[in-house]
């Protein structure tokens, strides 16, 4: 798959078709023999996604996404925070490789944000992951405050501070990168969000960020 030739509507559809291949349990395993070794390794890679996940164990990225070596360029990180060497990486595939879709992936039950929402700011190394995560904490906290019906249970509410995590990181990256912010503005490239559940292993394809074009019309970042 060479991220030169889709546009980023074809390349998440590439991604959600092998997804459903990963959730149906019917694995292709594309492109992980010695031919695929030698061939990126002489011509360079042409990845047609990047996608920034969390460091659990129970996600493996280019097996949820049966994708094989050259696909994907992956950033893995607790929390699936977006801190400066995160965005980094980002953004090298956008203006380096031309990767046409950036997805950002949270997930359920995540333990980074559990950390955070049980303890709040975290110390020693921990701090600056935690920090990046407490505002989503800290949100779903007084979102589940708020509810009139029937109060949510820790479990949701960690969930949620999840899913607003990678609302948060998608915002980070329009904001702070110019060449994100460029290529989102040009049509070469989408941010997009999903959240993986690790009992089932299926997705929830969240889209763009809601607030997108204002985003994008506001922002001023280097």
């Amino acid at each position: 798959m060479d991220a030169l030739s889709l546009t980023p509507q074809e390349a998440l559809q590439e991604l959600k078709k092998g997804h459903e291949r990963f959730v149906s349990g019917s694995p292709v395993h594309p492109y992980v023999d010695r031919e695929r070794l030698r061939s990126t390794f002489e011509l360079g890679q042409r990845p047609f996604a990047c996608v920034l996940g969390c460091s659990d164990s129970r996600k493996p990225v280019e097996l949820i996404f049966h994708r094989g070596v050259g696909d994907l360029f992956v950033v893995r990180v607790a929390g699936n925070i977006l801190g400066p060497s995160e965005l980094g990486s980002v953004e090298y595939a956008v203006e380096h490789l031309g990767v046409p879709v950036f997805l950002v992936m949270g997930h359920k039950r995540c333990g980074a944000v559990k950390a955070v929402y049980d303890h709040g700011i975290l110390s020693g190394n921990l701090r600056s992951l935690s920090e990046k995560i407490l505002p989503a904490v800290e949100k779903a906290k007084q979102a589940a405050q708020a509810s009139h019906g029937e109060k949510p249970s820790d479990d949701q509410i960690v969930d949620y501070a999840a899913k607003l995590n990678v609302w948060n990181a998608m915002e980070e990256a329009l904001v702070k990168s110019r060449p994100i912010r460029s290529g989102v503005k040009a049509g070469s490239c989408t941010v997009e969000g999903a959240f993986y559940c690790l009992g089932t292993g299926e997705i929830e394809w969240m889209g763009t960020h809601p607030n997108q074009d204002e985003i994008l019309t506001n922002a001023s970042g280097s």
